[in-house]
């Protein structure tokens, strides 16, 4: 009997329970409509959702495919002038060979060099934050421990001041919900790429006078040298700043949230702490942070079938893909040792993830802090509320009992 194909795919008419759950979505379409035609974009192209891991991964790396920003800015209403020209210059959005110009001024404050060195002070964040929970009964993971982790992380990253750090993260926060689509969420993105603006631009014109060992001095001095004009200073301040802390904020959450109800797993590590690293990647795959990434047909191409034409959107649905049985096995098991390590949840291509080795070092020091410190941690019967964003996607509250408190962190 031949199956039918789905309905248009289409998350934002999801309720919570499948926003919460994707995967049984995903396997549907996975099976039956791989390479599926969705409903077009607001500017009438034709949009494609992509589920297995074959596809997504040669979309990822092929030269037919980029990400250029300019058909996502025909996205954004015309009046979000602010949020125009912030996004138009984020790294993540440059094709080479100006990606590749921008990336290799970045990356050595993203080596596995500086995260090492960085560690020591990650978890001295963690205990600190896990001390100001005292002997309360209850947390939120999310608001109390999750959010703040990354965001002070990036900060010491780029020299901020603490006192600016919860401000940034509200602004940040408002500024990923334009990946909603939403004009609700257009409208406070704008608000807030006007103020992250205004506030690193001040920051480097400060650093010009007051040179400091920050990642926003180094981005100066290139921009001395003319590596770097000062609207790519500053978006890619904020760039680091939201891709360096909510995607790693949903990974601990989620993370975290799946050790719990795989309570097998989780003394599995607790008995062997040297699995940290490979349970810290098979929860990327298990339910990855960022669920979907977009890119553009630069060329006619043929897709599992599926003509996809010049100027088409093409989402690649990585949580899809990390669940893909012909590449993992039993692929809705979270299973630490002996599993492939190919998932896609850092993306792949010139566009993989730039701080991919910082955002594990986190989850895996947030784990072991968490767990030792808080030894008792353990699901309430208060429901996990999750944002409604199926691209950063992860717990916004999640409610956890420590069972008395914490032991000395």
């Amino acid at each position: 009997m031949t199956q039918r194909v789905p309905r248009p795919f289409d998350p934002l008419d999801w309720p919570p329970e499948d926003i919460a759950d994707p995967y049984p979505i995903y396997r549907r379409y996975r099976e039956i409509d791989p390479v599926h035609r969705g409903r077009s974009s607001p500017d009438g192209r034709t949009r494609w959702y992509v589920f297995r891991y074959e596809d997504v991964t040669r979309v990822l790396s092929h030269p037919h495919y980029g990400h250029h920003v300019a058909p996502l800015l025909t996205g954004i209403p015309p009046e979000c002038e602010n949020l125009w020209r912030l996004v138009g210059n984020w790294l993540v959005f440059m094709d080479p060979p100006r990606h590749g110009q921008l990336r290799s001024l970045l990356a050595g404050s993203f080596s596995t060099r500086v995260v090492a060195r960085l560690r020591p002070r990650v978890a001295e964040i963690a205990r600190e934050l896990i001390a100001d929970i005292g002997q309360r009964s209850t947390l939120d993971l999310i608001d109390d421990f999750a959010a703040p982790l990354p965001i002070l992380v990036i900060s010491e990253l780029l020299g901020v001041r603490q006192g600016s750090r919860e401000w940034l993260r509200e602004r940040a926060v408002s500024l990923q919900k334009a990946s909603s689509g939403r004009a609700r969420d257009y409208r406070r993105a704008e608000n807030a790429a006007t103020e992250l603006s205004d506030f690193f631009r001040w920051e480097a014109r400060r650093r010009r006078h007051d040179p400091d060992d920050d990642l926003i001095t180094a981005l100066v001095k290139a921009g001395e040298c003319g590596s770097v004009t000062e609207d790519e200073i500053t978006a890619t301040c904020v760039h680091l700043l939201t891709a360096g802390h909510e995607t790693t904020t949903n990974l601990i959450g989620k993370a975290v949230l799946a050790l719990l109800r795989n309570p097998a797993v989780l003394d599995e590590l607790r008995a062997d702490p040297a699995l940290l690293p490979s349970t810290v990647d098979e929860l990327i795959r298990y339910d990855s942070p960022v669920q979907m990434v977009t890119r553009w047909a630069y060329r006619d191409d043929v897709l599992h079938g599926r003509d996809i034409h010049e100027g088409d959107t093409v989402v690649l649905v990585l949580g899809s893909a990390n669940r893909d049985p012909l590449v993992f096995p039993e692929p809705d098991e979270l299973r630490p040792r002996g599993r492939s390590s190919r998932h896609c949840g850092f993306g792949g291509g010139v566009h993989r993830c730039l701080g991919s080795a910082l955002a594990l070092a986190e989850a895996e020091i947030a784990i072991a802090v968490l767990f030792e410190c808080l030894p008792g941690l353990a699901l309430t019967d208060k429901p996990v509320q999750y944002a409604e964003d199926m691209v950063f996607h992860g717990p916004q509250h999640l409610v956890l009992g420590t069972c008395g408190g914490s032991t000395d962190a």
